[in-house]
C-alpha cells in the first residue's frame, strides 16, 4: 500500500516491521477526536482562506460522513495505514477524492495527535470527576445513616479508640474530595490546544490558532510550539492523580475485606459484589473489592511506565512518543470501571452495628478514657499512662476489662478515682466526649456531614 509519507522512500517495509510500528490497534480510539481536530483545522484553513472554500466544504463534507460512519461504527481501521490520522485521512480520500490531501496544510501528525489526546483526556476527566462526585454523595449518605454506629478505631491493625463508623467513613469522603480537587486542577494544564504547532516549528501558513482553540472548546494554547508537541505531563498528572485515587479505593477495599472476614463479621456484601469457591461451598468471597485492590497495581504500572519513556527524552517529537496512549487508555478504562462499582459496594453492603459495638465491648480501648479522667483529676499524663498501662497488664493476667474492677480497688491506685469512671469508660461516653474540631464525637460528624452536603 502507498505511504502517504512515502514520497522519500524507494523500498517497502515488510509486513511484521508495519505491525510493530503500528498504533491503529488502540489509537483508533481517537477516532472521534482526530474527526473533531480536522473539522476545526479545515474550518479554520477556510477562514484564513489558506485553502479555497470550494475545497474546505468538500473536506467539512467528507469529514462529516466519516464521523456518522464512525457513530455506526462502519469505519474499518487497517495496520496498513499505521496510525488514526493516516487511516482517517485515507478515508477522507475514498470519500471525496484528492482533494482531501489539502487538509494536512500548515500542520503534522505531532501536533494533530496531541490534540486527539487533549480531547480525550478532557472528557475522561469531566467523567472521573463527575464519579468521584457521586462517590461522595454515596459515602456522605451512609456515614449520616450510622453516626452513632460505634466500632473500634485500629492503629497498627490493634484496637485503639472507639470511634463512630460515620466517622470513619468521612474519612474517605475527605479523601475522595482531595482526589476531586486534583483531576478538577489538572484540567488547566488539559484544556490546552497545540494544534497549530506543526511537527515543531509552526508553519509558514498564516493560520489562526485561536480560532481552532475556540472551536474545539480550549481555554487557552500552548505558547512553544516545540512543548506543544513533546508535553505530556498533562498525562503524567492524570496518570499520577488515578494512581493516588487508587490508593484511596485499595485501602478502602482491603478494610472491607478484612470487615467482611469471619474474624471481623463488620459488614457484609451483597451477592451482586460477591463470588463463590468451585471447591468450597459456605464461601462468599469480596472479589470486586479484591479486584480493585488488585488494579491499583496496574495502574502504577502505566504511571511508572511513562515517567521512564519521558525522563530520556530529547525534543521534540519522539516515536518512543507512541507508547503514551495504552497505559493512558487502560487507567481510565481501569479507573472508570472502579469508581461506580465500589460506590455501590458501599450503598448496598449490610453493617452489622451489634457485632461492631461488641468489638469494643470487650477490649481495651477505653484505655486512654481512664489516662484522661486521671489527669483530669491533677495526676501528670505521662504518669496517669504508666498507671493505666500497669492496670491493662494486671487485667490480661487476669482475664477481665478495665471496666470489670471495683471501684475500691481503682481506689487504693489512685483515691481521686470515683464511681462515674464506670460511665467514662463506656465506648458512646468516650465518642461523645470527643469534640475537639474533627473528632469523631456524633456532633461533630453530623457537622461534618451537614458541610459535606452543602459542598456537593
Amino acid at each position: 500500500m502507498e505511504k502517504l509519507w512515502g514520497g522519500r522512500f524507494q523500498g517497502e517495509s515488510e509486513s511484521w516491521i508495519e505491525t510493530f510500528g503500528a498504533s491503529i490497534s488502540f489509537d483508533q480510539r481517537l477516532a472521534k477526536y482526530d474527526i473533531q481536530g480536522s473539522l476545526a483545522h479545515v474550518k479554520m484553513l477556510q477562514k484564513t482562506k489558506i485553502v479555497p472554500a470550494e475545497d474546505t466544504q468538500k473536506i467539512i463534507a467528507g469529514l462529516t460522513r466519516l464521523n456518522e460512519k464512525l457513530e455506526n461504527s462502519e469505519l474499518v481501521f487497517t495496520i496498513e495505514n499505521e496510525d488514526i490520522h493516516l487511516n482517517i485521512e485515507k478515508m477522507l480520500h475514498a470519500e471525496i477524492g484528492p482533494v482531501a490531501g489539502k487538509l494536512h496544510t500548515g500542520r503534522s501528525r505531532n501536533d494533530q495527535v496531541a490534540t486527539d489526546m487533549h480531547l480525550y483526556l478532557k472528557d475522561t476527566v469531566n467523567q472521573v470527576i463527575q464519579q468521584i462526585h457521586h462517590f461522595r454523595k454515596l459515602l456522605v449518605d451512609k456515614a449520616e445513616k450510622h453516626v452513632e454506629t460505634i466500632m473500634p478505631g485500629y492503629t497498627h491493625m490493634q484496637h485503639a479508640q472507639p470511634i463512630s463508623f460515620g466517622h470513619h467513613l468521612m474519612a474517605y469522603y475527605s479523601m475522595l474530595t482531595r482526589d476531586q480537587q486534583r483531576f478538577e486542577e489538572s484540567l488547566k494544564r488539559i484544556d490546552l490546544s497545540p494544534l497549530g504547532s506543526a511537527a515543531l516549528a509552526g508553519t509558514t501558513f498564516p493560520i489562526d490558532r485561536e480560532y481552532t482553540a475556540e472551536l474545539l472548546g480550549f481555554a487557552s494554547l500552548y505558547e512553544n510550539s516545540i512543548d506543544g508537541v513533546s508535553d505530556r505531563d498533562f498525562i503524567l498528572e492524570f496518570l499520577s492523580n488515578s494512581s493516588m485515587m487508587m490508593v484511596h479505593l485499595s485501602r478502602l477495599c482491603e478494610e472491607i475485606i478484612l470487615w467482611c472476614s469471619h474474624e471481623f463479621q463488620f459488614v457484609e456484601l451483597t451477592d451482586s459484589f460477591s463470588t463463590g469457591s468451585s471447591i468450597m461451598p459456605q464461601k462468599k468471597n469480596p472479589d470486586m473489592a479484591e479486584l480493585i485492590r488488585g488494579k491499583t497495581g496496574r495502574v502504577f504500572g502505566n504511571l511508572f511506565s511513562l515517567l521512564t519513556i519521558l525522563k530520556g527524552l530529547p525534543l521534540a517529537y519522539n516515536k518512543d512518543l507512541q507508547e503514551d496512549k495504552e497505559g493512558m487508555f487502560d487507567t481510565a478504562d481501569t479507573i472508570l470501571a472502579s469508581l461506580p462499582i465500589l460506590a455501590e459496594m458501599i450503598h448496598t453492603m449490610h453493617i452489622n452495628e451489634a457485632v461492631m459495638q461488641n468489638a469494643t465491648a470487650k477490649d481495651f480501648s477505653n484505655a486512654t478514657e481512664l489516662a484522661d479522667y486521671l489527669a483530669n483529676k491533677g495526676i501528670p499524663f505521662r504518669q496517669a499512662h504508666e498507671i493505666v498501662g500497669k492496670l491493662v497488664l494486671s487485667c490480661i493476667q487476669n482475664n477481665h476489662y478495665l471496666q470489670d474492677i471495683p471501684l475500691s480497688d481503682y481506689q487504693k491506685i489512685a483515691p481521686e478515682i470515683q464511681a462515674d469512671i464506670y460511665e467514662i469508660l463506656e465506648a458512646k461516653t468516650a465518642i461523645e466526649r470527643r469534640t475537639s474540631f474533627g473528632g469523631t464525637a456524633f456532633t461533630q460528624v453530623s457537622q461534618m456531614i451537614n458541610q459535606a452536603k452543602k459542598n456537593l
